[in-house]
């Protein structure tokens, strides 16, 4: 069933009144993570892309960017923190995205993290700034903002928010006929999504429009553009009878490459990893926590979907069918085709170094 839900992201926090999760770590072993069908997309003309594909079997339906209505804060710290009861024990500072289809993956965290670890929620482009300014050490973060850390990060979990077809809360929506696009309105709330539609534009018709902002608070009506990128709420129900052309750019980008895509992972500054073992801690506490997460759908849709205008019937579907929490193959072959395209654009700067496998 098609998710029919999304929202705009929460306004930005006032700084400084943020405070930690802090909860007791649980070591016992991993429940299987659910599987999901791969995705079967159309083939792609092999001319336009020097990236190999890999045909996925099966179709999934998925969405993501939809955010919560509110930023649960968080102090930020400075350096790492020492765990007061025990003084050689480091706590490491994590970040999450403030929306909902994060839910699963950080529904069971600050318990797991226990006194390894603290986590705060926030907006993605503040913890991509923290992320590289240091005062994070680990965060759930855009694809795009871990091209732009180069070296210096690492993936450090299979954990991931990813789609293998339609994403619905995603799309360009064109007011003259998609191969005629000129300008391009580009959504504030993600600059993945960003990178993404300037590829898909530029591989399928050979376009690069020129780009303007499109701020969260506008209506597309304020915009004077030919083609506007949305996400969230508006995205999903655009007023009707205005537009010629919409994209979902889950189901292009999926039919065009034969790959799914992914939106955001858990990255890690590889200095704040470098011990082997507090690395295998944090990633087991993070892979654990998605697939407690996974068994937990229901009592996640209970809590939500009345807040966000959705039956918990609806929003079970969402979590079960619509997204996808792993972070496999595909995913990686996925993840490193949008990379390449996005350098071969100048949209993120060009890398050297291999995805990790």
């Amino acid at each position: 069933m098609k998710c029919e839900s999304g929202e705009k992201p929460a306004a930005e926090a006032e700084p400084g009144c943020r405070a930690p999760f802090v909860a007791v770590i649980n070591t016992r072993p991993s429940p299987s993570s659910k599987r999901h069908q791969s995705y079967d997309g159309l083939p792609r003309p092999s001319q336009f892309s020097p990236i190999s594909t890999m045909a996925f079997q099966g179709r999934r339906f998925n969405c993501v960017g939809v955010p919560t209505p509110s930023i649960h804060p968080a102090t930020a710290l400075e350096g790492h923190r020492t765990n007061s009861s025990n003084p050689e024990t480091i706590m490491l500072r994590l970040g999450a995205v403030s929306y909902l289809n994060t839910k699963p993956l950080i529904e069971t965290l600050p318990g797991r993290l226990g006194r390894s670890g603290e986590l705060r929620l926030d907006l993605p482009s503040r913890l991509a700034r923290d992320l590289a300014a240091g005062e994070l050490d680990i965060a759930l973060i855009p694809s795009v903002e871990y091209f732009r850390g180069g070296d210096d990060y690492e993936i450090i979990s299979d954990a991931a928010i990813a789609c293998r077809g339609p994403v619905w809360s995603v799309r360009v929506l064109s007011r003259v006929p998609m191969n005629e696009v000129r300008t391009l309105a580009l959504d504030e709330g993600s600059r993945t999504s960003a990178a993404m539609s300037q590829v898909l534009l530029a591989e399928m018709h050979g376009l690069r429009p020129k780009t303007v902002p499109f701020p969260i608070g506008s209506s597309p009506d304020e915009i004077d553009a030919d083609a506007l990128l949305m996400i969230g709420d508006r995205a999903m129900h655009p007023a009707p009878g205005k537009y010629q052309e919409i994209w979902d750019l889950g189901d292009r980008w999926c039919r065009w490459t034969e790959l799914p895509f992914v939106f955001a992972m858990w990255v890690a500054r590889r200095s704040a990893v470098a011990d082997p073992q507090i690395r295998q801690q944090i990633e087991d506490a993070l892979n654990v926590s998605r697939d407690e997460g996974l068994q937990q759908f229901e009592t996640i849709a209970k809590r939500e979907a009345a807040g966000h205008g959705l039956t918990i019937e609806d929003l079970h579907r969402y979590f079960a069918e619509n997204l996808h929490f792993q972070l496999g193959n595909g995913e990686r072959s996925g993840l490193a085709a949008f990379r390449e395209k996005a350098e071969h654009l100048g949209l993120v700067p060009a890398s050297h170094s291999p995805l990790q496998d």
